[in-house]
């Protein structure tokens, strides 16, 4: 099971991935978008870690929930309240529970990404966040390191794609040749999962 412990150490594992990749974040974005998703997600993420720090919540839906909020708040662009309500809506999902299955992770996470697509309007193959999260929430029913690898393949896949939503998107064919950078901060968050789950993958 995983209690709440687990999901601060997402977060954190989180962070300290974003704050590592920056510059690589805000490089993939400069050719495609504003050059600033980097930038912008370190300092979300840092307040994330501070605010955890201060006042962590006592079950695991509370942590990304929190984590949410703070991102929605912090975050500049369209990554604030997309990573945003990724985080809340699972975190919602998974309710009140002390502790959670990596079944219930998954099933809440799936209702996170479903948020995300409605709320940018957008779907697998469009070259978002969303072609590393949707193959990586297919993939944590078997393990945290598939997910892991699900979503670093995701990102990779959106390099040869044209981009029909987001900033990329108003390059039209220009966009063809770049990794989407959105994607590539969600694998991020995909192989933070798999680093906090080292040790509690449950049997299958």
């Amino acid at each position: 099971m995983l209690d709440t412990g687990f999901f601060l150490r997402w977060m954190h594992a989180s962070a300290v991935a974003v704050d590592r990749e920056a510059a690589h974040l805000t490089e993939l974005d400069s050719p495609i978008g504003d050059a600033d998703h980097g930038t912008n997600l370190q300092r979300g993420f840092a307040a994330v870690t501070a605010v955890l720090e201060k006042d962590a919540p006592d079950t695991p839906g509370a942590v990304l929930v929190l984590s949410g909020r703070q991102l929605i708040s912090t975050v500049g662009g369209a990554s604030g309240p997309l990573y945003g309500t990724l985080l809340r809506r699972t975190g919602k999902a998974l309710g009140e529970a002390a502790e959670v299955s990596q079944q219930q992770l998954a099933e809440a996470l799936r209702a996170g990404v479903t948020a995300v697509a409605q709320l940018g309007g957008a779907q697998a193959g469009d070259k978002t966040m969303l072609d590393a999260l949707e193959p990586a929430v297919e993939a944590l029913g078997e393990s945290f390191s598939a997910a892991r690898e699900a979503a670093e393949q995701g990102a990779l896949a959106t390099v040869p794609m044209l981009a029909r939503k987001g900033r990329a998107s108003y390059l039209g064919e220009r966009s063809i040749g770049h990794q989407d950078p959105g994607a590539t901060s969600s694998a991020l968050l995909m192989a933070a999962l798999a680093e906090a789950g080292a040790g509690v993958e449950e049997a299958s």
